[in-house]
This record gives C-alpha cells, sequence and structure tokens, in this order.
C-alpha cells in the first residue's frame, strides 16, 4: 500500500498541516479518540445499563436541525414520529393511530391519545401542527426541510386529527414522515426554540421527545446519555441505562468491547470481524445495509467539472476488489444508485464497468494525458483504506492523489462547502424511497449540507426528480426515477461503489439488539443478561 496522509485533528489543522511528502502524521491515541473522555461517560457496563461506542456525539439532538448518523442513532430513541418503520422494513403507525390519503392532496393523520413528551406536554393535533410548520419555516432554515417541502398546509381537524395538505399529490409522504428529522418535539421546547436570536440552538440544549428513552446529560464530544422514560405509553425500555460514547479510533473501540467497557460499538471495520466474531465473549451484529457507500467529485472544480475526467476515474476502479481485498466480502457491488431494496431501484441500468485502458484512453483523447493532482477526504479507517486503494489505481492514470482523514464533525463541514476535489460519502435510504435516495442527493435544491456535496445541478434531472415526487401513477415513478438515474449514472457526479453489510459488535450477554438498514439502531428491546 502506498502511504497516505492522515491528519485526524480539527479541520484547521488538517488544511494547516498538509504535506506533499506523504508521510503519516498521527495523533496520540488520546487526542485522537478522546479515549479517556469516553471512560468517563461510561458507567461501567453494570446491569441495566448499556454502553455504546459510535465515532462520534450528534451534531445536534435536534431532529430538525441534523441528517447524520451520529445524531440519528441518538435521536431515533428520544423522539417518535406519526409513522414508523418496523425492523422487517414495513411501514406502520407510530405516534399516529392511523393515516390515510382522503384525497389527492390530503392525508388524514388520526394522533394516538394518552401521549405525553418527557416534560409532561400532551401530544396532540397542535403538537404535530407546531412541528410540522416548524421543519418547513423557511426562517428556522431546517437542514432536512427537503423531506417535507411539498407540505403547504397543516391544519387541526380537531384535537387528535390533523389533515397534511400538500402542493402536489406525494406518494411518498408516510415514509419521509418516519424518516427520524419526522420526530415529534414538545412544542413548549419548540417556543424555547423560536425566541433564541439563533434558531436550532434551544432544542439541542433541551431535547424532549416522546420516546421511551430520555435525555439525560451530554458531554460534547465525548458522551450522550439517555435513561428510561418511567412514563411511557407504550412498552417500557429494556435497560435502565443508555450511553453513547464517541470514539473515533477504531483500535479502541475493540479495546472497549473486549474490556467490557462497551456493550455495543459500531462502525465495526470488516477486516476486525473475524476477531470480534471469534474471541470469547464478543460477537458481530450482521445487518444487510440499503446505504450506498460511494466516491464523490466537486463538480465546480476543475478538472471535474468534466465529465469525462469523471467517467474516466469511474472505469479506474474495480469495486469487486474493494470489496473482496478491502472489505472481507462484507458488502454487494453497487452498479446503480438505490440498493435493490428501495422502491425506485433500476435493475436494468448498467453502471459504468472497470477499464483501466478505457479510462486512459478517455484522459488521453480529451487532453488529460499529463495527468492532474487532487485530494480526497475521508472521515474513518474503512473510507481511508478505500481511498488508498483507488489512490494506487489511479496512479496508473498518472493522477496523483492525497487523502485525508478529518474527524467527522469536521468531515461534513468541510465538504458541506464545497472545499474538497474528491470524497468517499456514504447515504442510507432511510425512507425506502427513491424520493430521499435521488432527491437530496442530486437535485440542485440540495447543494450543501442536505446531501449533494457533489455541488451537481442538471435542470433535466431536477424536472423528472420534481415529477416524480408527485407522479401518482407506480410505473409512471419508476420510469421517471430510471431515466434520471441513467442521466446521473453517465454524467457521474458520483461513483456508486458498494452496498455494505453493517456491521456491529456486541457483547455476547447482550439480547434483543436490532439494526435498521439505513445504520439506526433500535434500543428499546436492548437488554443484558
Amino acid at each position: 500500500m502506498k502511504k497516505y496522509l492522515i491528519l485526524v485533528l480539527s479541520l484547521v489543522f488538517v488544511l494547516a498541516a498538509c504535506t506533499d511528502d506523504g508521510e503519516v502524521d498521527e495523533a496520540t491515541e488520546e487526542e485522537a479518540t478522546g479515549e479517556d473522555a469516553a471512560e468517563e461517560g461510561s458507567t461501567g457496563g453494570s446491569e441495566g445499563t448499556i454502553n455504546m461506542s459510535l465515532l462520534a456525539t450528534p451534531n445536534s439532538l435536534d431532529p430538525h436541525a441534523a441528517n447524520d448518523q451520529p445524531s440519528n442513532h441518538v435521536n431515533v430513541n428520544i423522539y417518535e414520529r406519526l409513522v414508523e418503520f418496523t425492523p422487517e422494513l414495513e411501514l406502520e403507525p407510530g405516534l399516529a393511530e392511523s393515516y390515510e390519503q382522503v384525497e389527492d392532496t390530503t392525508w388524514e393523520f388520526s394522533i394516538r391519545e394518552g401521549v405525553s413528551f418527557h416534560d409532561g406536554e400532551e401530544l396532540n393535533a397542535e403538537a404535530v401542527k407546531a412541528n410540522l410548520d416548524r421543519v418547513t419555516d423557511e426562517d428556522v432554515g431546517s437542514p432536512v426541510a427537503f423531506l417535507f417541502e411539498l407540505i403547504e398546509e397543516v391544519e387541526v381537524i380537531d384535537d387528535y386529527t390533523v389533515h397534511i395538505h400538500t402542493s402536489s399529490p406525494f406518494a411518498a409522504l408516510p415514509s419521509h414522515l418516519a424518516h427520524p428529522a419526522g420526530g415529534m418535539i414538545s412544542p413548549a421546547v419548540i417556543e424555547e426554540d423560536y425566541a433564541e436570536d439563533e434558531q436550532l440552538t434551544a432544542v439541542h440544549q433541551n431535547p424532549v421527545g416522546t420516546g421511551a428513552y430520555q435525555f439525560e446529560e451530554i458531554s460534547e464530544g465525548d458522551y450522550v446519555t439517555l435513561v428510561k422514560n418511567e412514563e411511557y405509553w407504550g412498552e417500557e425500555a429494556e435497560s435502565d441505562v443508555f450511553t453513547f460514547n464517541a470514539v473515533p479510533e477504531d483500535a479502541t473501540r475493540i479495546a472497549e468491547l473486549q474490556t467490557r467497557h462497551a456493550d455495543l460499538i459500531f462502525p465495526l471495520d470488516p477486516n476486525d470481524f473475524e476477531q470480534i466474531n471469534s474471541d470469547e465473549g464478543t460477537t458481530v451484529n450482521e445487518t444487510e445495509s440499503v446505504r450506498m457507500e460511494y466516491v464523490g467529485f466537486n463538480v465546480e472544480v476543475e478538472p471535474f467539472d468534466d465529465p469525462v475526467v469523471r467517467q474516466a476515474i469511474a472505469h479506474a476502479i474495480d469495486k469487486e476488489d474493494i470489496i473482496n481485498i478491502m472489505l472481507e466480502g462484507k458488502a454487494v457491488v453497487a452498479d446503480t444508485l438505490l440498493s435493490p431494496a428501495v422502491f425506485g431501484h433500476a435493475e436494468d441500468i448498467d453502471g459504468i464497468g472497470y477499464d483501466l485502458e478505457t479510462a486512459q484512453e478517455l484522459l488521453d483523447d480529451n487532453g488529460y494525458e499529463e495527468g492532474f493532482s487532487a485530494e480526497i477526504v475521508v472521515q474513518d479507517r474503512t473510507a481511508a483504506d478505500i481511498a488508498t486503494y483507488i489512490q494506487e489505481q489511479l496512479q496508473e492514470l498518472n493522477i496523483d492523489l492525497e487523502i485525508y482523514q478529518i474527524d467527522p464533525g469536521a468531515y461534513l463541514d468541510y465538504v458541506g462547502s464545497g472545499s474538497h476535489d474528491m470524497f468517499i460519502g456514504g447515504w442510507g435510504t432511510v425512507t425506502m424511497d427513491a424520493d430521499y435516495g435521488l432527491y437530496p442527493l442530486f437535485h440542485s435544491s440540495g447543494i450543501g449540507n442536505s446531501g449533494n456535496r457533489s455541488r451537481y445541478a442538471n435542470e433535466e434531472v431536477d424536472t423528472l426528480l420534481e415529477d416524480a415526487r408527485t407522479e401518482t401513477d407506480e410505473a409512471q415513478r419508476l420510469a421517471l426515477y430510471e431515466e434520471a438515474q441513467e442521466i446521473i449514472i453517465a454524467e457521474a457526479p458520483i461513483i456508486p461503489i458498494y452496498h455494505p453489510y453493517l456491521l456491529t459488535g456486541m457483547s455476547e450477554d447482550i439480547d434483543g439488539y436490532a439494526q435498521h438498514p439505513a445504520s439506526f439502531h433500535f434500543l428499546s428491546d436492548v437488554s443484558k443478561e
């Protein structure tokens, strides 16, 4: 393997410390992982207490303010949604006792009675309206507003009934409401947030939902602690305390699991699967995912503003090699943009296949025979390993690739701002519908932190995605999504690489754990023998 530059510090340090010699500049383990701080957040793994080590703490405990994995991992356990996905990925009523489409542009939701928020506020139609009004309020500026932007009005019919009116038919509305961003927040805390000078701050400081767990404490960058909601309207959580510790370093997470400082660790690198699965007292939970891991380009910067360059790099990547060599076979090739389990998957589309000779011809024929230099940004060890493989492949094309590993929080800001050349990213189609799998990633309105970090803009694709989300005929929706995907794959603003298996390391005395294929965790049934 070639050497690559790894800087796991603040974003400012990363940019200031870039060198040309390819040396590995590593922080000390304590600096890189925050291990001591994580252990401070640990309660020792006693009975009734579950400790989980993750890459990072949430960017926000406000479900309307964040759409990253660390935030969703925690938020889905504090907040609940009108509609929920079962572990079998079927939609079912949640905080809504029932729902139906009563007109082409009107959905009726009957709100469950007898549900209280953690602060004692009642869940009712007015609370639902307050939440949906807030997430769609342009003055609030929610980064997940795109999920609900077709909502035109939320009408309170009576104390426990709302009508959600959309500007056009919107078949995906129930699945969008099941997204973590559909979490219902106490209306009292929403009022507090509106009273602040800066929106999307008060809820993070005082996260109040209706879930089986409620917020107890956060040490920013170190840990978040949730405790059982003793007044929960449904089946109470199996454990009393759930602590999420931020442990960015893979080796440290593994050590914590092996020494019982952690009961669960996520993610687990595929190369560590055998170690954990064969060790006495530990095992691995393996879940097929609807995530897509991909190589992305910033199509606004040279030479990646030229689709020929992007196509050439796509031809230079052997996805099977990455899966077999880097991932120990714990993934499936992603030739298209959506997992086969997602509505809108187009199995008849051919991706850009591995062909190094064609890659070189494309570059030679279009003025890039001298090659060029670029950077690729990653946020974890698995992505860094894959970037190293791609670095070696691209050297065959006279492309010199520098690899920068940035901590997860800084990474999101960096690629969201358009400061990058290339990056390795991932997207989980949480809603199981192509609207969420394609619209935020490729519609021009999503450029930035909403999802479109490749900064891709194509008027024809915009129109196709807009038409598809309002189309009521299922076959026509599929046709529109297929046409959009054909254009996107040909223009290659991203290169889909694989759909990973989600690997969670766990103590053998953990029972009841399950994971959503988009990666967040179902924790209310988790207990420790």
